[in-house]
């Protein structure tokens, strides 16, 4: 989609709370996020009750480039947040959104970012309630940065966490690894791997309730985020005091990210996801949950990729070739700004 570029842009007193301040959220943010909580503009949201256990979660989104195939910063911040909320167990229901806006920065960027901002709301059935905006100078920021907050509640009888992970427990991921680290990378480098590469950015609030809601035997879901499925596998291991080992050929990786990886000397195990979770099942359940995973649009390539094991916080990969490797949490991410 083109940007409809009127020549306008973003200026210093946009963000200084008078009247263009006004004119910009008239004219950008309250047509798109517009919802009983937010209309009245006040400075905070008084939220309806919920029930269940209340999650409040926090992000910031400086994702270079702001546009990339499969998505973009503003459906990033909603996805973002919204998954973290949900592999919690919870039912996403209220963002925050604030935006650190450089001068100059062409108001029909941002209104096509708000745009992709309220259609993920609307696929995700969250709403926008309050917000903020800053304009700094030109140079004090890289074109857009946005930060979100979420709040969700998790329902009566789920409770998740890495304690519950148990030897014999059974790994599964919902699709195939690393769209999103080598899209932004190619998108921002203009690199041409000889195939195309589309992130995976997607809401997983459907796919995670499919899971709480039909598994007696969830123990912890994470989604795979800054250093793909090895470091959310790695963490549940640390965390819950267990071994986790994967096997390699269960994996699913896409032949266009695996040529990719492989031109490149990247380990798609350690790429970032946006539309991925990892979730550990007891053994009993594990068909079952393949199943739940597969009926669902985002859970069609998912596998059981490993087993729980007795151990203090070790992640093993299983080869191709029947070898062993110790995986380990990586010094620095291979690609900076992918979220």
């Amino acid at each position: 989609m083109a940007d409809r570029d009127t020549g306008e842009v973003i200026l210093l007193p946009h963000g200084d709370g008078g009247a263009l301040t006004r004119e910009l959220i008239e004219r950008v943010f309250l047509p798109r996020f517009t919802n009983p909580l937010l209309q009245p503009m006040t400075d905070g949201a008084v939220l309806g009750a919920m029930v269940g256990k209340v999650v409040l979660t926090t992000d910031s989104f400086v994702v270079d480039p702001l546009f990339f195939p499969g998505g973009d910063i503003g459906k990033l911040a909603v996805c973002g947040t919204v998954n973290d909320l949900a592999v919690m167990g919870a039912v996403p229901r209220y963002l925050t959104a604030a935006f650190i806006i450089e001068e100059g920065l062409p108001l029909a960027v941002l209104e096509r970012v708000a745009d992709s901002m309220a259609a993920a709301c609307r696929e995700t059935g969250v709403a926008i309630v309050a917000g903020d905006t800053k304009v700094v100078e030109r140079g004090a920021a890289d074109r857009l940065f946005v930060n979100t907050a979420g709040v969700g509640a998790i329902p009566a009888g789920v409770e998740l966490g890495c304690h519950q992970v148990r030897a014999k427990d059974v790994v599964l991921v919902n699709g195939g690894l690393g769209e999103h680290g080598l899209a932004i990378m190619a998108g921002r480098h203009g690199l041409d791997t000889g195939a195309r590469l589309s992130s995976d950015c997607a809401p997983l609030n459907g796919l995670a309730l499919r899971l709480t809601r039909g598994l007696a035997t969830l123990r912890v879901m994470r989604d795979l985020t800054r250093g793909g499925l090895a470091t959310g596998a790695k963490e549940i291991a640390a965390s819950g005091g267990v071994a986790i080992r994967l096997w390699e050929d269960a994996c699913p990786v896409a032949p266009a990210v695996r040529g990719a990886c492989e031109i490149l000397g990247l380990d798609p195990l350690y790429l970032a996801n946006e539309g991925k979770l990892l979730a550990v099942v007891g053994p009993g359940e594990a068909e079952k949950a393949l199943a739940l995973m597969r009926a669902d649009p985002l859970g069609r390539d998912a596998a059981i990729i490993g087993t729980v094991e007795e151990g203090a916080g070790d992640l093993f990969l299983q080869t191709a070739l029947g070898g062993t490797k110790v995986l380990d949490l990586l010094a620095g991410d291979p690609l900076p700004r992918i979220c």
